[in-house]
């Protein structure tokens, strides 16, 4: 299928670490995309663990399995620039946004129109977290390991390694 005509969407997210709750997104939005863009996001404010780049190689390596089981088109990419620019650089004709609660859906909500305003070509869709792991947050996971809490059931195994490596650093 040449490329302008695949439906490509672009799940964002800062992903530090990347969870289970993240790869139930992945997964799902793979049976409405041809290609699926995961953009790794700068996001500073956040005060991330890991650097873009790090981030990005774990997401690519946690998401290989998806994309080969799928047979859908998984590329993994940083950016810091405004989302829409970010979703019109890559070709998405849509946002792909997961929503674990209500209290994510003001925000999602507000950042949704906003994003419309920009570029209505550009539709956002909203993926609600399946009930196993609509708790989860990279904020808790970090929190829980920091602390010394197991996180070994919110994240992948290659995840928590990583993580757990690079909390013993700091």
């Amino acid at each position: 299928m040449p490329e302008s005509k695949l439906r490509i969407g672009l799940y964002p997210g800062t992903f530090d670490p990347i969870t289970n709750g993240h790869l139930d997104i992945i997964c799902r939005a793979t049976k409405l995309v041809d290609k699926l863009i995961v953009g790794v996001a700068m996001n500073a404010g956040k005060g991330p663990i890991f650097p873009i780049e790090e981030r990005a190689a774990l997401v690519r390596a946690e998401t290989d399995v998806i994309a080969h089981k799928t047979g859908i088109i998984i590329e993994v990419m940083p950016f810091e620039s405004l989302l829409i620019a970010f979703a019109k650089q890559v070709g998405a004709t849509m946002i792909i946004r997961g929503l674990r609660a209500v209290s994510d859906f003001d925000y999602e909500f507000q950042m949704a129109g906003m994003n419309y305003r920009l570029d209505p070509h550009i539709e956002t869709v909203f993926l609600m977290a399946s009930e196993h792991h609509q708790f989860i947050s990279s904020r808790f996971v970090k929190d829980i390991a920091t602390l010394g809490g197991d996180i070994s059931s919110f994240v992948p195994p290659l995840t928590y390694e990583r993580t757990l490596a690079r909390l013993q650093k700091k």
